[in-house]
């Protein structure tokens, strides 16, 4: 055997090693579109775990992120985040009077 032959070639080996490399290149290739499926679907799956209000919008967004990739982010922000807690946040913070708001950062101070 010279340092030029190649191992396998024209022997039943050489099929066997084709067929072995197609079986774990169409594999992969199925695990990784698996994978993007359900990291795509995320937000989908999420609302429906929420039982969120926006649930059509959310999905709409989702099927839109196959094309633009910045909607499907817009859709993980909705299905993640919930709108009405944070208004309902906002509100009781921009309703706060300041006297309100400095007893509490003086029990905060006491506290740490």
């Amino acid at each position: 055997m010279s340092l030029m032959s190649m191992p396998f070639v024209d022997t039943g080996f050489d099929t066997g090693l084709h067929v072995m490399a197609s079986v774990v290149m169409i594999g992969t290739l199925a695990a990784l579109a698996y994978g993007f499926w359900k990291i795509h679907e995320l937000p989908i799956s999420q609302a429906h775990k929420r039982r969120h209000q926006q649930l059509g919008l959310i999905t709409v967004l989702t099927w839109i992120g196959f094309i633009w990739h910045w909607v499907w982010v817009l859709a993980v922000i909705l299905a993640f985040l919930d709108g009405g807690q944070i208004l309902r946040r906002v509100r009781d913070i921009w309703h706060e009077s300041p006297a309100q708001a400095k007893p509490q950062k003086e029990q905060e101070v006491d506290h740490a």
